[in-house]
């Protein structure tokens, strides 16, 4: 199995945190939840930023690779809470990098910005 398309597994570790477990931050887990965040990142957006990848901006990738790796990193901190100090801890980083993830997925899914990604 590959890297996801748009992140690395480094970039998840990044977000997922240092109290976050090894156990779910392994690298076959980041893989397994990329292919989830990837689809869902699409199905939003209805356009298949996958395909057309190669082609994207540099200012389009880092959305896309900051939203995939926030949305496997919930996963992964959502998996195994036992390496935060308390659950509200895991929770509160959850919050933080939803919010960032519905902030870029409002961005991504504008028809205005669309016609930007799509030109540029």
């Amino acid at each position: 199995m590959a890297d996801p398309t748009f992140c690395t597994v480094a970039d998840v570790e990044k977000y997922a945190g240092a109290n976050c477990s090894a156990t779910s931050k392994a690298e076959a887990y980041v893989l397994v939840y990329g292919v989830g965040a990837e689809s869902l990142i699409n199905s939003i957006c209805r356009f298949n930023f996958s395909d057309a990848y190669a082609g994207l901006n540099a200012d389009v990738k880092s959305l896309l690779s900051q939203t995939q790796a926030k949305l496997i990193a919930i996963d992964v901190i959502t998996y195994d809470m036992s390496g935060f100090t308390t659950r509200t801890e895991a929770e509160d980083m959850i919050n933080v990098l939803r919010d960032a993830v519905l902030r870029n997925l409002s961005i991504l899914r504008d028809k205005k910005v669309q016609d930007f990604i799509n030109g540029a």
